[in-house]
Formats: structure tokens, sequence, C-alpha cells
């Protein structure tokens, strides 16, 4: 039958995501696969970029932030073919090789390019480059990589003591340090790993809570010395490295399957299977979550795929029950985070997100952003400084929102629209092509009445 009206309106210039809910019988049925994992698909183009030999990606994101970190390391000698999804050709250029760029690296709105690719620089003695991003990533904290690069002995200059970009970095040799990260951030300890690859000796960062590691996992594959303490959450590279292209396969971004998982959670009467998954146990926080407040979520098809655990999940809409997320969870799913809030909207009772204050300074301050436009739609919804309170099962009513230019923002308040009566509009839904170009396409996929 046909479904209910989901469409694009293009006659502004953020672009609007339309959705009329019918007064019943709404669902969500069907198999989909979701794009590459975001921070994979990253780490592949940046360690086949400093790499020696052919990098083979298959599976890439094709998504805004991961053009940016193709288009800066072009920009520093290295050959990437176009970006598709079958197959990713890189030939590295090899550590402590990256070419003096003619101009300024602009990395657009994503801050994993900027952060991780200012460890790469600064360790390139006699070299200058400068680093620049969008109105967003300009806004964004850097200082929390600059200042363990100062230690490393990096020179980095920019606004507000080198806290905001545009940096200037000129690359010097680098010290090894054992570095105690105030926060759990696979970022910040990614950058640092990366600045270790050309520093003699051995480099630390030990974390209040295990970040993501996928940054470890292809280090190790592309044949850096990684060696990890999981009992202090400590990893330490060995330089200086050699790293030798590889062939990397890209599964499903549990961020972005997270969409749908909500998504078949709360709509009555919905029944989907996302195939192709990473299940990276420093990633499913999600799972967990969703696991705790009821969500009927099995995992199928459990395999590898060059190193990453795969699987295909499967979601079943049934009563959700609000929860505390809290503590060191909140690091394996911190972004994740404005879906689950989304969730807890139908989840019966009160639902507490806390300790997770990260979410200020990401492309948006996420639980200001959150708690506004949900409230919006009706939801009874509390900043907290560190979170957000959120009394669930209170009927939704569509009215116009904004993604306040946030990827997930925008893919998280869609799901809430899906079961507010009435219309909703999103202005500016275009900025779901951050992370996942094809979620309008995939919405009207799935949805049937």
């Amino acid at each position: 039958m046909k479904a209910p009206i989901v469409t694009l309106n293009s006659n502004v210039d953020a672009r609007d995501l339309i959705i009329a809910r019918p007064a019943a019988g709404l669902s969500l049925q069907g198999r989909i696969q979701v794009p590459g994992d975001k921070s994979i698909s990253h780490r592949a183009l940046m360690l086949g970029s400093i790499a020696r030999g052919e990098t083979r990606i298959s599976g890439l994101l094709l998504g805004e932030d991961p053009r940016s970190t193709a288009n800066c390391f072009r920009a520093l000698g290295a050959e990437i073919s176009p970006l598709n999804t079958e197959k990713v050709q890189v030939v590295g250029i090899g550590l402590g090789e990256c070419s003096e760029p003619t101009d300024v690296l602009d990395c657009g709105n994503s801050g994993t390019t900027m952060r991780l690719m200012l460890g790469i620089l600064a360790s390139h003695p006699g070299r200058f480059f400068t680093v620049t991003g969008d109105k967003s990533l300009r806004a964004r904290p850097m200082s929390r990589v600059v200042q363990p690069l100062g230690q490393m002995g990096a020179q980095v200059w920019g606004r507000k003591q080198a806290s905001l970009a545009p940096l200037a970095i000129q690359g010097t040799q680098l010290q090894p340090i054992h570095y105690h990260s105030p926060v759990a951030s696979a970022q910040v300890k990614s950058c640092i790993l990366l600045a270790g690859l050309m520093t003699a000796g051995e480099t630390t960062v030990t974390e209040p809570a295990l970040s993501r590691d996928h940054s470890e996992r292809m280090l190790q594959a592309f044949g850096a010395s990684v060696s990890i303490d999981p009992e202090t959450n400590s990893v330490t590279v060995t330089g200086p490295a050699q790293l030798q292209g590889q062939s990397v396969i890209v599964p499903g971004d549990i961020s972005s399957a997270a969409f749908w998982l909500v998504a078949g959670a709360i709509v009555p009467g919905s029944e989907l299977i996302i195939e192709n998954v990473g299940v990276n146990p420093t990633r499913t926080g999600v799972l967990e979550a969703l696991e705790m407040m009821g969500a009927d979520i099995t995992q199928e098809n459990q395999r590898v795929v060059a190193g990453e655990p795969v699987a295909d999940l499967r979601v079943k809409s049934g009563p959700l029950q609000g929860w505390e997320i809290a503590g060191p969870i909140i690091p394996r799913l911190i972004d994740e985070i404005p879906i689950l809030a989304v969730a807890a909207v139908f989840a019966e009772g009160k639902t507490i997100i806390k300790d997770a204050a990260e979410l200020r300074v990401k492309e948006s301050d996420r639980i200001a952003v959150m708690a506004r436009q949900l409230n919006r739609l009706g939801a009874r919804v509390t900043e907290l400084p560190d979170g957000l309170e959120i009394i669930g099962g209170t009927p939704l009513t569509g009215t116009d929102v904004q993604s306040e230019s946030d990827h997930r923002i925008a893919m998280s308040l869609a799901i809430a629209a899906l079961n507010a009566t009435g219309t909703t509009t999103i202005s500016g839904a275009s900025a779901a092509a951050i992370s996942y170009p094809d979620f309008t396409a995939t919405l009207q996929q799935v949805l049937c009445i």
C-alpha cells in the first residue's frame, strides 16, 4: 500500500524533511543495509595514506566527513581514487613523507579529520601546515589534542591559545609521553597514537574508561607495534613504526543502525533486519542500553570481517521502560545518545542520561538541542548539566523543528516524527549527508501502512 508522505522540500536553502504520519497503521518492515562505519572509514583513508604501498578499501562511507579526510590527504601527497562503496585505492606516501601543502587543509565539518590529522602533521619536522573547517568545526574545542601534543613538543598556534581552528602547525621531532587523558575519547587517543608512530620509544595513552578501539585494531593490521592493557585502559604504540598498505572491509556503522533499531522498537507492528553491522564491543553500548530498556533485539549471522566483529541485527517493536544510562557505558554510546533520547520519549517512566557532558562539544550542543527540539514536539525533557531527564509516555504532535545543522539531530527528529500525530517539518535535514546520505531514501523504503 502507499507509504505515508516523506518528502524533501528543496525549495529552501537548508532543505526540509517533511513527515506526515497517518492516523494509524504505520509500521516499518524489511531488510536494510546502513552506510559504512564513519570511524573506520576515516582511519582506513588516513592509515592508507601514510603507509607504504597500496591500500584497498571496500564499503567506505560516502558521507561528507570521509570526503574531507580524502581531500586533505590528497593535498598531503597521497593518491586516492574517487570514493565509492565498491573499491577505493589509496597509494600511500609513507610515514613522515607528507608534503607541505600549497593551501589550507579544509576539514569541513569533521572533527575526526582535524583531531587525528593534527597528530600526523605535528610529527613532520620542518614542514608547515594550516588546518580549518566550517563554522561548526571552528567552534569545537581542539585543546584536548593540542595540549598533549604540546607535551610531546609539538608547535601549534591558533585562536584562544590554540584551542580553536584555524590552527597552524610547525612540524617537529616529538618525544614520547604517557598521557593520562581526563576524558575517554577515541579522537584524543588516536591523535596521540598517530603522533607516536614517528616518535622514538613508547607513547602511551591511559583513559578513565574504555573508548572505541578502531585505531588500535587498524594500526596493528597495518604493521604498527601496539600493546593494550585492558585492566588500566591503556594503549601503547612503539615508534618509529613502518606501515604497509592493506585491504580493509568497512562494516556498516552501528551509529547509523541505531536510528533503525529505535524506529523498529517504538513504531508498533515493526520488524527490521539491519545487515552487516559492526558490533565491535567498544561500540555496542547502544545495544546494551536498548536491551536494558526492554527492546527486542537479536544478533544473527555473527562473524569477523577484516578483524572487526559483524552481525545482522533484528529488531521488533515492543514496550520500552525508562532506565538510567550513565557511567562507563557512556563512551561506548556517546554518538547514539540523541536517538536514545527519542527511545526514552516513548518508554514508560523516567529515563536519566548523565555523565555525557561531551555531548555539549559535538557538531552542536546535543544536550541543549535535543531538549529544545523534542519539547517542541510535546515531549517532557529536562536539560541536565551532563545529560537529560526524560519522562516518557507523552504523545507527540507534529510541528516545525530544526536540525541545527547536526546530522544526528536531524535523523533522530525524523524517527521521533514517525510516532507524532500530524505533520512534522525538519529544517536543515540535509545535514544527514554528513554520515548518512541515503537516510531519507531508506526511510521511504521501510515505511508501510
